[in-house]
C-alpha cells in the first residue's frame, strides 16, 4: 500500500502522491514487502507484499500511526491484486523478516495458502497474462509473476477488508486501488462493502473512505474503465496522455481545443474521474506511458500543465511528488527505470526543505513548486464553482473563469 495525503480530504480538492516519503513524513506502500537484493533497492519491491505488518524501509507502525495523527487526513494505496512475485522461495528477505515461501502459496503471517490464490483459474499454460486482449486473462491470471488473489472467495476479501479496517481505524482517510483493472469489480465491491466507516476522532459521523481504482485505459481495450465506476473514482490515464500533446503542440493540438475538455474529449464522467499528469509508474515509460506524458524533466510544460489541472472543474486532481533518478543508463541506451528512492546504501535519506521552500536531498516535490502550489489554492477556493468566460485567440492562449470566486489566465 502506497500513501497518498488527501489534503483535508472533505474540504478541498486535491491529493498529492508523495512517493517513497519516510513514515514520519508521509509513507509509500505500509505493508511488508520483499527485500530485492540490490544496493539502492528499486521502487518496485514495495509492490510485492508479503504480509499485512505495517513494516516497510519507511517505517514501522509506531511511526505510521504517529503520521496519521498529525496529518490526520490520509489516503493509502492497497495492493489487494496480488502478493509477491511466485519465485521466492522460503529464505527470501523481507523488510519485517517474516517468513514465507511464495513458491509454496504459504504467507503464514496473513495467513494464506495455496487455497487462496486464483491459479486454478486462469486458462494460459504459464499461468501469467498472455493476451491482453482477453479481459479474463487480464483479471484471473499473473501479472509479471505476481501471485493472484482469489478475491472471489469471503475469506480472502473478508482478509483484506480487516487490514484496510486497521488503517482506517488509525485515522486514513482513503485508498487507492492498485491495479484495479487485474480485478473483477464485482470482486471488489464486497471488500469496499466491508470498510468501516471513518475515525469520528476526526471525521463526521458517517463518514466514508473516498476510494478510487487504477484502471489503465486509453481506449478501445477490453477492460474498460467504465466498468469500474459503480465501486467509486477511477484513474482517467487519457487525461494525461492528451493534456501532453496539447502543451506539446503535437498533432496540430492547440491549447484553444479545451474549451470542452472533459466529457467532451470522451473521459468519463467528472464526479467519477481521478485527474492527473504523471505517476509513478507512466514518468517511467510504464503503466500507459508516452512520449507524451509529461514530467519533472520537462519543467516548464509541466508546470503548464500541471497548472491547468486545478483551473479546470472536471475531475478530482492528483499532483505528484517524484525524487529524482538517473534517467538513462550510462550508455543512453534505455530508461533507467527501477532506481529506488533517494538513499544511503539502501537507506531513504529524509525529505530536506529548502529556504526556498523547494525540496533537497535527491526529492523534487513538485507539489511545493510555486506555480503548482499556487493553482492548487486557487482550486480550494473556486471549488463548486461553474466553469466560465472561456477565452481563446484560437491557438496557446487561452483563459478561463470559476464563478465569481476566480480567473486564472494561461
Amino acid at each position: 500500500m502506497k500513501l497518498l495525503l488527501l489534503l483535508s480530504l472533505y474540504s478541498r480538492t486535491a491529493i498529492v502522491h508523495l512517493f517513497e516519503w519516510h513514515s514520519v513524513d508521509i509513507i509509500s506502500p505500509p505493508n511488508e514487502n520483499i527485500i530485492i537484493d540490490n544496493p539502492s533497492r528499486p521502487w518496485w519491491e514495495r509492490y510485492q507484499p508479503v504480509s499485512c505488518k505495517i513494516c516497510t524501509r519507511s517505517g514501522n507502525e509506531g511511526e505510521f500511526q504517529d503520521m496519521v495523527m498529525r496529518c490526520n487526513n490520509v489516503g493509502v494505496e492497497a495492493i489487494i491484486n496480488h502478493m509477491c512475485g511466485s519465485g521466492h522461495s522460503a529464505g527470501t528477505s523481507s523488510t519485517c523478516e517474516s517468513y514465507y515461501d511464495a513458491s509454496d502459496r504459504d504467507f503464514p503471517e496473513v495467513p494464506y495458502s495455496g487455497w487462496d490464490f486464483k491459479d486454478g483459474k486462469c486458462q494460459t499454460d504459464s499461468g501469467e497474462i498472455q493476451d491482453y486482449d482477453a479481459a479474463a486473462q487480464v483479471r484471473n491470471c499473473r501479472l509479471s509473476g505476481l501471485l493472484d488473489l482469489a478475491l472471489e472467495k469471503d475469506y480472502v476479501h473478508t482478509t483484506i477488508a480487516n487490514y484496510m479496517n486497521h488503517l482506517i481505524d488509525i485515522g486514513v482517510a482513503g485508498f487507492r486501488l492498485d491495479a484495479s483493472k487485474h480485478m473483477w469489480p464485482e470482486d471488489i465491491k464486497p471488500i469496499l462493502d466491508k470498510l468501516n466507516n471513518l475515525n469520528t476522532n476526526w471525521f463526521a459521523e458517517g463518514s466514508r473512505p473516498f476510494v478510487y481504482q487504477e484502471v489503465i485505459d486509453l481506449g478501445g481495450e477490453p477492460v474498460s474503465s467504465t466498468d469500474y465506476l459503480g465501486n467509486g473514482r477511477v484513474t482517467e490515464f487519457k487525461y494525461g496522455t492528451k493534456l501532453g500533446t496539447v502543451m506539446c503542440k503535437w498533432n496540430g493540438e492547440k491549447m484553444a481545443y479545451l474549451k470542452n475538455w472533459g466529457e467532451g474529449w470522451g473521459f468519463m464522467p467528472s464526479d467519477r474521474a481521478l485527474v492527473f499528469v504523471d505517476n509513478h509508474d507512466n514518468q517511467r515509460g510504464h503503466g500507459a506511458g508516452g512520449a507524451s506524458i509529461l514530467t519533472f524533466w520537462d519543467a516548464r510544460l509541466y508546470k503548464m500543465a500541471v497548472g491547468f489541472i486545478p483551473a479546470h472543474p472536471y475531475g478530482f486532481t492528483r499532483v505528484m511528488s517524484s525524487y529524482h533518478w538517473p534517467r538513462y543508463f550510462e550508455d543512453g541506451s534505455d530508461i533507467n527505470d527501477w532506481v529506488g528512492p533517494p538513499n544511503d546504501n539502501g537507506v531513504t535519506k529524509e525529505v530536506t526543505i529548502n529556504a526556498d521552500t523547494t525540496c533537497g536531498n535527491g526529492w523534487i516535490c513538485e507539489h511545493r513548486w510555486r506555480q503548482i502550489r499556487n493553482m492548487v489554492a486557487f482550486r480550494n477556493v473556486v471549488n463548486g464553482e461553474s466553469f466560465a468566460n472561456w477565452w481563446d485567440n484560437d491557438s496557446n492562449q487561452v483563459a478561463l473563469g470559476r464563478g465569481n470566486k476566480g480567473n486564472n489566465d494561461d
